[in-house]
């Protein structure tokens, strides 16, 4: 799978770089809790990944870390620094900090859009202090929608498509070039050579907050059958893995 794949329409720079949480409703409070949960926040130093147009940067700064944030695209650190200090356009892959230099690293929905997330994640490592911890939510290839559109025919078509994660890998690639989804074992795999222990892993379901705003009631059913989910085994079908790691000593 290549990410960085050719682009044939002007819109489907979304496509590789993803969209940022532009608005923050319910959905997007329920992960910052969660990242409250298992990370120090207050008074920590704080990267943000791939920050996007700096909400969770913002945020994360209102709970009293000390908040650097990263985006690879310039547009979207200049939309963050409005609102938010300390803001770098720089990749994933080359983090521009020295080692052991933070408490916390959040990063949410980014790395299966670099160009290398085996080296994103090393880069990830190398900044954390010992006993620092990794917050980390990425697509999971078990859920029914690819979220991130797909190619067909050498056009970029925006929105959810069923199946597609699915699929054999070599079908996969030819309609989601641009973006992964991971299994567990995907994510295994990727943190085994690093100096990182989980402590804790599963998959969540979507807030639905798009569809409860058009049909309220259908969609906080359906949000609270989901959510219900997540304390079973079905929560292996979740939209997303919640995953925290801590650096060894």
């Amino acid at each position: 799978m290549n990410p960085t794949a050719p682009l044939r329409r002007p819109d489907a720079k979304a496509a590789v770089l993803g969209h940022p949480s532009y608005v923050w409703r319910a959905g997007q409070q329920r992960r910052f809790d969660l990242i409250r949960a298992w990370a120090v926040v207050e008074g920590a130093d704080v990267l943000v990944d791939g920050a996007g147009v700096g909400m969770y940067s913002r945020h994360l700064a209102a709970a009293g870390a000390r908040v650097v944030s990263i985006d690879i695209d310039y547009p979207s650190m200049r939309v963050a620094a409005q609102a938010v200090s300390g803001c770098v356009v720089a990749a994933c892959e080359a983090l521009p900090f020295p080692a052991a230099c933070f408490d916390t690293v959040l990063s949410h929905e980014v790395l299966e859009h670099v160009r290398d997330d085996a080296a994103a994640l090393a880069e990830i490592a190398r900044v954390l202090r010992p006993g620092g911890r990794l917050v980390l939510f990425v697509p999971n290839r078990l859920y029914l929608f690819e979220t991130h559109g797909h190619y067909w025919r050498g056009q970029y078509h925006f929105g959810n498509t069923p199946l597609i994660n699915w699929l054999p890998d070599r079908w996969r690639r030819r309609l989601a070039p641009h973006v992964r989804a991971y299994t567990t074992g995907d994510l295994r795999r990727l943190l085994a050579p690093l100096p990182l222990r989980i402590l804790h892993h599963t998959q969540i379901y979507p807030g639905y907050d798009n569809i409860i705003h058009r049909f309220p009631r259908m969609g906080r059913s359906l949000r609270a059958m989901t959510y219900t989910l997540e304390k079973t085994p079905l929560r292996i079908f979740g939209l997303s893995h919640f995953l925290v790691a801590e650096r060894s000593p």
